[in-house]
């Protein structure tokens, strides 16, 4: 019972000072967007005696947002020599470096009268979301069981959400979302890092890194003694045993590496094709759409960010979930249906949307539709996918896998918030097609190519890719053994 408060502690330490903030600053800047854009016009004025123009101030508001995606861009890429060099325990510490600097440039902004301060805020506080979103599951997965793997890297994504929906209700005019307390608001980043920076000392480093990474035996043993207790550990340690002999002589690997190597073609188009279509999905852009529904649907304006919440709750809910069902339906079936479901109610929120002015209970439809897309991609994609990295990857070429995983997620989120606008002002009420093509694709994808992961362990994984990697060449008798590939240096 000690050792699964341990294994829970681990992942509460981990998950409230990293992905937690990825959810909690992406919501946090919502609430005060008018107050900053004001604060920005008032300081130029007192600066250079005149005031902003309004197309000024909305490109200023513009790099602002931008700021954090390209934060996180800047993170995903650090991470991988991060999670090598400094371990994953010690990489999610050091990384509250970054949210604390930006919890003080945005706590003193007005106090400086300086809106650049929040620019760089946010891309600070980007930076750490970028680190924490590729460590986090990478940390968690190599420190649990196998047959509770699935569960507790998801509870990445539980964390997202529940920052998702923390920042909402803080955000809140009543608590810290109104016009004297914004900068507060977007300095209260600093508590979950403080806490975590509390806890995670405490909590054992991953056994896979320090014993296949380091060399280190003793440590792993005593660290898989904390996360299991006394009870037998010579089969996992056994397991370990095999993957560290199966990389023995490898380094780890570098991003650009990972494409020249033809035994992690299939692994590497899986990641590429599910991090890709998490953001290109539209579930980001369902949530810049709510407003707009919800005030179609007669809801009041000063009501809507209360419905709003319920939109992030949804997220955190499915998530939940998924984290419960995960290790028994497997990742496969969570992943098409989340993308299925997700196309079917793409074409229903179209129809509903085309129709809002013809039919009088259309708008209620179209609240029913950001709902269910919103728990669709929470039940599956949103939390599996940043699992599947850790699972198809050996310990090598893991954080360079994660690397790519983190900077696809970031660059498409960015490229989803530029090209939203323009998407539903060329396609109006059909502006879901483009989203409504990726989930279907996906949804191909993942039945036609993507092999359940569930309940085996990574050198299962591994060879079981290795076969799908290698089938041309078996045919043509090229493909000697398995001892051929283990070996190839590049």
């Amino acid at each position: 019972q000690l050792q699964n408060k341990i294994l829970i502690l681990t992942i509460c330490a981990a998950g409230i000072g990293g992905t937690f903030q990825y959810g909690y600053n992406l919501s946090i800047i919502n609430a005060p967007a008018t107050y900053i854009q004001m604060f920005m016009n008032t300081t130029w004025l007192e600066r250079m005696g005149a005031p902003l123009e309004s197309n000024v101030i909305l490109l200023l508001w513009s790099f602002t947002v931008s700021a954090y995606p390209l934060g996180g861009l800047t993170g995903a890429v650090v991470a991988g020599p991060m999670a090598i060099r400094l371990g994953r325990k010690m990489s999610l510490l050091l990384n509250n470096v970054f949210v604390i600097v930006a919890a003080a440039l945005s706590g003193f902004s007005r106090m400086a009268k300086s809106f650049e301060m929040i620019m760089l805020s946010r891309f600070f506080a980007g930076v750490n979301a970028g680190v924490s979103m590729n460590i986090q599951p990478m940390y968690l997965a190599e420190s649990a069981p196998k047959k509770l793997r699935g569960a507790v890297a998801l509870t990445s994504a539980s964390f997202t959400a529940l920052g998702l929906v923390l920042g909402q209700v803080v955000g809140l005019r009543e608590l810290l979302g109104g016009e004297e307390s914004w900068p507060f608001l977007l300095a209260s980043n600093i508590v979950p890092a403080l806490i975590q920076l509390t806890a995670l000392p405490w909590l054992p480093e991953s056994p896979r890194y320090l014993l296949i990474d380091r060399g280190d035996k003793e440590s792993c043993i005593s660290a898989l003694q904390k996360l299991r207790g006394t009870s037998d550990l010579s089969a996992e340690l056994e397991e370990m045993m095999a993957e560290q002999a199966a990389v023995k002589g490898q380094r780890a690997k570098n991003p650009w590496e990972l494409f020249q190597n033809p035994a992690l073609r299939w692994q590497l188009a899986s990641i590429v094709v599910l991090s890709s279509a998490m953001q290109l999905c539209g579930n980001d852009s369902m949530y810049s759409y709510a407003a707009y529904v919800f005030e179609e649907a007669g809801i009041p304006q000063d009501k809507i960010p209360y419905v709003v919440i319920g939109t992030g709750s949804c997220e955190l809910i499915a998530s939940v979930t998924c984290n419960m069902i995960i290790d028994c339906a497997g990742r496969r079936p969570l992943l098409l249906g989340g993308y299925i479901f997700m196309a079917g109610w793409a074409v229903v929120f179209m129809v509903a949307l085309s129709q809002q002015t013809q039919i009088s209970w259309m708008p209620y439809l179209s609240v029913a539709c950001i709902f269910a897309y919103i728990l669709s991609f929470g039940i599956g994609p949103a939390g599996v996918t940043g699992v599947l990295p850790t699972e198809v990857f050996d310990q090598m070429s893991r954080p360079a896998a994660y690397v790519i995983c983190g900077s696809l997620l970031w660059f498409n989120l960015f490229l989803v918030g530029t090209a939203f606008p323009f998407i539903v002002k060329s396609l109006a009420h059909f502006c879901y097609i483009p989203f409504l093509v990726v989930c279907v694709c996906t949804a191909l994808y993942v039945w036609f190519f993507l092999p359940e992961t569930k309940g085996k362990s990574f050198l299962e994984i591994s060879e079981e890719f290795r076969k799908r990697n290698f089938k041309t060449k078996t045919r043509a008798g090229f493909y000697k053994c398995p001892e051929e590939i283990k070996t190839t240096t590049l």
